[in-house]
Parts: C-alpha cells; sequence; structure tokens
C-alpha cells in the first residue's frame, strides 16, 4: 500500500496519509511521498484545491502522530523543498483543506497548521506534545500556534503538551469548520467551492494572506505605511480633502 495516496476529484486533489498502523507517523520515505503528492498538486493546472486527509484506524483515530521517532535523528523526515513531512516549508501557490478525524499530535499537529482551512470531526483534537520528550514543536508550532490563537492558549498547549478537543479549537480559530462525522466529505465540498474562482486570484490571495500571518511586524508597518503614502497621496484623496476642509471653513464663517 502505498504511504500517500493521491486521488483526483474533478479540480480537488485528495492526499491520503496512509500508514495507519503506525499512527500515520512521518517517517522519511512518508516526507518524500507526500512532497511528491504537493508537487503534483502544485504542478498539475487541472488541480486547483488540495484536500489533505488521513487513513484511521477504530476505535482510537489518529489522523498523524507526527514524527516518527523510531526512524531516529540521524534519518530527519524532511524533504529539501517542504522541509517537515514535505509539506510544511512548502511554498505552495495552491489552498490545502485539512479534513481531520481523531488525534493530531506533534509534527501531525503542525502539519495542520501548514495548512489553510481545517475541517475536524468532534471527536478530533489537537496537541503539540514534544515537550513530554524534551523537545520542541520545532516544525512550525513555536510559531504559528502563537500567530493563530493568541499567546495565552498557544504557550498552554506548548508548555503543557496536552490536548485541545475540537469544539475548544474551533472556539480559537484552529478549525475553520466543525462537523459531526464524515471530515473528508465536507472537505471536498469547502474546496470544491474555491476551485470554482479564478485560480490566478486565489493565488494572490493565498501569498498575500500567507505574508501577513508570517512576515514580522515592523515589516507589515513599513508596507502599512506604503500604502497609507499611496493612498493619501493620490489625487482622488487630495481633492477630497481639500473639498472637506474648504467646507470645514465655510462651516465656521
Amino acid at each position: 500500500m502505498p504511504l500517500v495516496r493521491f486521488e483526483e476529484r474533478g479540480a480537488v486533489a485528495v492526499i491520503t496519509l496512509n500508514r495507519p498502523e503506525a499512527r500515520n507517523a512521518i517517517n522519511p520515505a512518508m516526507a518524500i511521498a507526500l512532497g511528491d503528492a504537493i508537487d503534483r498538486l502544485e504542478n498539475d493546472p487541472n488541480l486547483r484545491v488540495g484536500v489533505l486527509a488521513a487513513t484511521v484506524t477504530e476505535p482510537r483515530p489518529v489522523f498523524c502522530a507526527g514524527n516518527d521517532l523510531q526512524a531516529g535523528v540521524d534519518e530527519p523526515a524532511v524533504t529539501e523543498r517542504g522541509g517537515f513531512a514535505g509539506i510544511i516549508d512548502y511554498p505552495r501557490t495552491k489552498p490545502i483543506v485539512a479534513a481531520i478525524d481523531g488525534l493530531a499530535t506533534s509534527g501531525g499537529c503542525e502539519i495542520v497548521l501548514a495548512c489553510d482551512l481545517v475541517v475536524a470531526t468532534r471527536r478530533s483534537s489537537f496537541a503539540v506534545a514534544e515537550i513530554k520528550w524534551s523537545l520542541g514543536p520545532l516544525a512550525g508550532g513555536l510559531i504559528r500556534l502563537p500567530r493563530l490563537l493568541g499567546r495565552a492558549p498557544a504557550m498552554d498547549m506548548i508548555l503543557t503538551g496536552q490536548p485541545v478537543p475540537a469544539e475548544r479549537a474551533y472556539q480559537l480559530g484552529l478549525v475553520s469548520t466543525l462537523v459531526e462525522s464524515d471530515a473528508l466529505q465536507t472537505a471536498i465540498e469547502r474546496a470544491a467551492i474555491i476551485a470554482g474562482f479564478d485560480p490566478e486570484t486565489i493565488r494572490i490571495n493565498l501569498q498575500t494572506a500567507h505574508a501577513a500571518a508570517t512576515v514580522s511586524e515592523d515589516i507589515l508597518w513599513e508596507a502599512n505605511k506604503r500604502a497609507a503614502d499611496a493612498i493619501l497621496g493620490s489625487a482622488t484623496v487630495q481633492a477630497g480633502l481639500a473639498a472637506f476642509k474648504n467646507r470645514q471653513r465655510e462651516s465656521s464663517q
């Protein structure tokens, strides 16, 4: 069985982590397979959106348990283009909707953080449990969690390693859509809505939103200043300000 399955559903690519016997833990081969799947999504002009799901087992479903520590630190589960799991740092131009059913922990949670929309069942949960092994969520968790959730809930997750139930994750903004069951079908439906729009507009919106979430505040304030200078310096705005000043002057006379 392939470690990562790839299925085309119209303009939507369904990418499935497929190592349930190991709780979908990411080893080097799986990282390469997932990176190859993202490459395929990015390079196929007929595909516009990806859905990332996982094969889970009952009664304790696990979306992804993160880095397969049994592989050892000498064989990191990374790719040159995508970083951990082949996806964390991938410079994507197409959105990915995560379909979560079960536990997404440690690197598995960080994979979720790398996606753009998150659909989760109510029985799902999210954790960055690396502190239990004297490690840290170094595949984006230390950066993305505080930006996404805010300082207090992010620090609680990072420093305690305790899982956050799906309902709470939805309230905090980690989950965008909460469902009773069949997260995959709902994720495909969300992806199909996105795929119906202009792909170039999707690309621009995606990359700009990513920049807003990742660029330092100093850079963003500089960009804000340039935008303010351009707006306030336009002829239309200057004419409007002049008209406003004239009305104020006339009303005071």
